[in-house]
């Protein structure tokens, strides 16, 4: 993830410590791509869709929400408590002026509503934790202690009865699709994910839009099943999802290794563990 500017956590406390599998999964560059994973499984809420439609620009805001997003994620994990308390108290001051109707459902909707937090926070700490673990990082009991670690991540927005196992995330999935759907909303915002607008210069004369496309269609494949068949995407038969999770996981990994190489290239230090 694109790291802020952050004092690692050791001597003057932080929610996440050295050593905690927080550190390790949201320090790894496999996080990210699950992190763009959690952006178009987030979509297909349509109330909290509607929240990111009505008060943000996303089209043109793209690039700086991506970053807003990845900075506060890691200085969460990262940063001491006062910093990380300072970028929560930023983000529930946003939070409260973000509210209106959904035309999907025809619902009202608010950021601060515990149920709206609770989708957001378990799309995307489960999409981290997926990611991650898909490629042999962490283990299932690794996973287990990342979702309940993370569980004081939502609560720090105000989200509530967050789930803290991987067999608590899937029933809670399970308990809340019947909401989702992939409504024109969705859609529209499952697109600018796939082909987001880029600077000229930096469309013209770099490899940067076939790199995004690659990031976002492993990020795409990383989706649960019934996700991508809500999007319309056909999901291969059983006897074909071995081959095709073998893809996906070959695809994440080269993508994780890219990003490693990056880090290097640029001198960047690895995140505190």
């Amino acid at each position: 993830m694109a790291q802020a500017m952050i004092t690692d956590s050791v001597g003057t406390g932080g929610y996440f410590p050295p050593g905690s599998v927080s550190r390790r999964v949201i320090g790894d560059p496999a996080a990210l791509v699950g992190g763009i994973s959690a952006l178009f499984l987030q979509a297909l809420h349509p109330r909290a869709m509607a929240g990111v439609d009505q008060h943000s620009s996303f089209p043109n805001d793209f690039w700086p929400r991506l970053r807003r997003t990845a900075e506060y994620v890691t200085t969460l994990a990262f940063a001491d408590t006062a910093q990380a308390d300072a970028a929560v108290a930023r983000v529930r001051a946003v939070h409260r002026h973000v509210r209106g109707v959904d035309p999907v459902s025809g619902r009202s909707y608010a950021a601060e509503d515990p149920d709206l937090l609770r989708w957001v926070h378990v799309t995307e700490v489960s999409s981290f934790g997926r990611a991650v673990h898909r490629l042999g990082l962490i283990d299932d009991a690794g996973l287990d202690t990342f979702l309940a670690e993370q569980v004081r991540a939502g609560a720090l927005l105000g989200a509530t009865d967050l789930p803290s196992s991987a067999a608590e995330v899937e029933a809670y999935f399970e308990a809340v699709r019947p909401e989702l759907v992939a409504s024109p909303v969705a859609r529209r915002a499952a697109l600018r994910l796939l082909a987001p607008p880029l600077p000229t210069a930096v469309e013209l004369f770099t490899p940067a839009r076939p790199a995004w496309t690659v990031v976002a269609a492993v990020a795409f494949s990383l989706l649960p099943p019934w996700a991508r068949r809500l999007y319309g995407v056909p999901v291969p038969p059983a006897v074909l999802a071995p081959v095709s999770d073998a893809t996906t996981t070959a695809a994440l990994r080269g993508l994780r290794l890219a990003l490693l190489a990056v880090r290097r290239a640029s001198r960047r230090p690895a995140p505190p563990r």
